[in-house]
């Protein structure tokens, strides 16, 4: 167990170090959206082309993992949407309660963790949960979103958003390339190259950091009254259901899918499910603040996991290794 909190710990408190920077001033609020465009735009998606490239495209297509993640993700969704549902918590807000239930940080955290615990193989089934947490899960819970008050084009057009959306997120793109330079065994030439695996190693520290900034920002605009303290009861429950029932649900359905023949090998499914052990992703705290839902709900479902997830997630992989 201490050699897994030895492994974890780095990772933990390089958010740390970015909350108390932003929580102290150190890091003006306003610089924040400044290293969220770098990691999402450029240090991210070099990081995640690497692994596709260096990762053989069967990891890339195993059609199993990616069936056992959807299959979970719709249920996450279904159940969240279903228990969250209330006087003051409509579609739009449910949603993307959902949204942050069932969807890791396996972009700025997962990866790189995952990769240092389990070894490169790890890559593979993580970037295929991204994938689909991106395209699929993602999607869906915009479309929920708009079901408040929306029109008989409201789905639809929700719809075209969210495809817009992916189109133009340049995290897919990246993996795409990554996996088709697999196929072909292409490597980048000599400086490119250099300058490709130079963002790839800024990718985790500095999205680490990030991910604690945007918490405390979140902290420090509802203390100034730029945004309502939410409820605990509406945002407690979320939070334990994604550290909790989400990694249960991984593992109870990918080994009854095993049991029915699927062809799931047991390494895949541990990596799946310390991928869904993973705190919320911070990024849907982006998306729930566009799309006019309560983001000071959604901001602190991802404080709690994050912080919770030191332990929380130590003991999974302690459990599953």
């Amino acid at each position: 167990m201490l050699n897994i909190f030895l492994i974890t710990f780095p990772f933990f408190a390089l958010v740390l170090c970015g909350y108390l920077a932003a929580r102290r001033r150190m890091l003006p609020l306003e610089a924040i959206p400044g290293l969220n465009g770098f990691v999402l735009f450029f240090a991210l998606p070099c990081m995640l082309y690497r692994f596709g490239a260096n990762t053989p495209i069967g990891q890339l297509l195993d059609v199993s993992v990616a069936l056992t993640w959807t299959l979970c993700g719709l249920i996450m969704v279904a159940f969240t949407v279903a228990t969250s549902l209330n006087a003051r918590i409509g579609w739009n807000d449910a949603a993307f309660g959902a949204l942050v239930a069932a969807f890791p940080n396996s972009g700025f955290m997962g990866v790189p963790l995952l990769v240092a615990l389990l070894g490169a193989g790890a890559a593979g089934p993580t970037i295929i949960t991204m994938a689909i947490d991106m395209i699929v899960i993602s999607s869906l819970c915009i479309a929920l979103s708009r079901l408040d008050g929306a029109d008989k084009h409201g789905v639809a057009k929700a719809l075209k958003n969210a495809l817009k959306g992916v189109l133009t997120n340049p995290m897919p793109w990246s993996i795409l390339l990554g996996a088709l330079a697999s196929v072909l065994g292409f490597e980048l030439p000599g400086p490119v190259g250099k300058v490709v695996g130079m963002l790839a190693d800024a990718a985790s520290p500095v999205a680490l950091f990030t991910i604690g900034a945007v918490l405390a920002r979140s902290q420090l605009l509802a203390a100034a009254g730029h945004a309502s303290a939410p409820r605990l009861d509406d945002y407690l429950p979320v939070a334990l259901l994604k550290l909790f029932l989400h990694p249960l649900l991984v593992l109870l359905v990918g080994a009854g899918l095993i049991r029915l023949g699927l062809p799931l090998e047991r390494f895949a499914l541990t990596v799946i499910v310390l991928v869904a052990a993973l705190p919320s992703a911070s990024n849907v705290s982006l998306l729930a603040e566009r799309f006019g839902a309560d983001n000071g709900r959604v901001a602190r479902i991802i404080l709690v996991s994050t912080a919770a997830a030191f332990v929380t997630f130590s003991v999974a992989v302690a459990l599953l290794r």
